[in-house]
């Protein structure tokens, strides 16, 4: 189990747990979530599908019992596996993804879409493609960046999902005021952080 780390400010390591068939902790500058990934296992009967395997997703947040925006995340979370995996392999299944967030210092949502990621390469899910995610802020000045910058106030904020093959935006999340030309900025930043994501989900692979 060794832990990768990068230019990025991003570190890794896979199969960290035991009972999951799959599991990733990874940490993008101080923020820290473990993934773990169960299945294809045996599905409930309300959440049996007879054409594919059912994803779920459970967010766990560092304290206290998930609220309305730990929901938001597993939703997200749940749809982006969704779409990558070839569900259509396992019908009659599920396949479960767990989220526990250790430190939340920014980029929160877009670390935990990442280390479910990761976790299903470790776990070897069937997927049409790799996806990773960037959270890029826009501070009051208008400027761009990859960073959340600690005690700034920022005045949007966008996270995006790029898929591997096609490198087209699969998901998206956005919080505050913003213009067409920047929010289209935004786009273009954040899909360069993603090839840069990409580089080092290989990179954690080969090792």
């Amino acid at each position: 189990m060794e832990t990768v780390t990068d230019k990025t400010n991003i570190s890794c390591k896979l199969g960290i747990l035991s009972r999951p068939d799959g599991s990733a902790i990874l940490s993008e500058g101080n923020t820290t979530v473990i993934a773990g990934i169960y299945g294809p296992v045996e599905v409930k009967l309300q959440k049996l599908l007879i054409d594919k395997a059912s994803v779920e997703c459970h967010y766990r947040p560092k304290s206290g019992l998930p609220g309305v925006e730990d929901r938001l995340y597993e939703s997200i979370i749940r749809n982006i596996c969704e779409t990558s995996f070839y569900a259509s392999l396992h019908p009659r299944t599920a396949i479960l993804v767990t989220i526990q967030e250790l430190q939340n210092s920014g980029q929160l949502i877009s670390c935990a879409i990442n280390a479910a990621c990761l976790a299903c390469l470790n776990a070897g899910i069937d997927m049409k493609f790799m996806f990773s995610a960037v959270t890029c802020y826009m501070n009051f000045e208008d400027d761009l960046y990859l960073h959340c910058a600690s005690g700034k106030e920022t005045k949007a904020m966008f996270v995006f999902v790029f898929d591997s093959t096609e490198k087209r935006i699969i998901a998206s999340h956005t919080k505050g005021s913003f213009t067409k030309e920047q929010f289209e900025e935004a786009v273009e930043l954040s899909k360069e952080g993603c090839e840069d994501r990409f580089t080092y989900y290989k990179k954690v692979l080969e090792s």
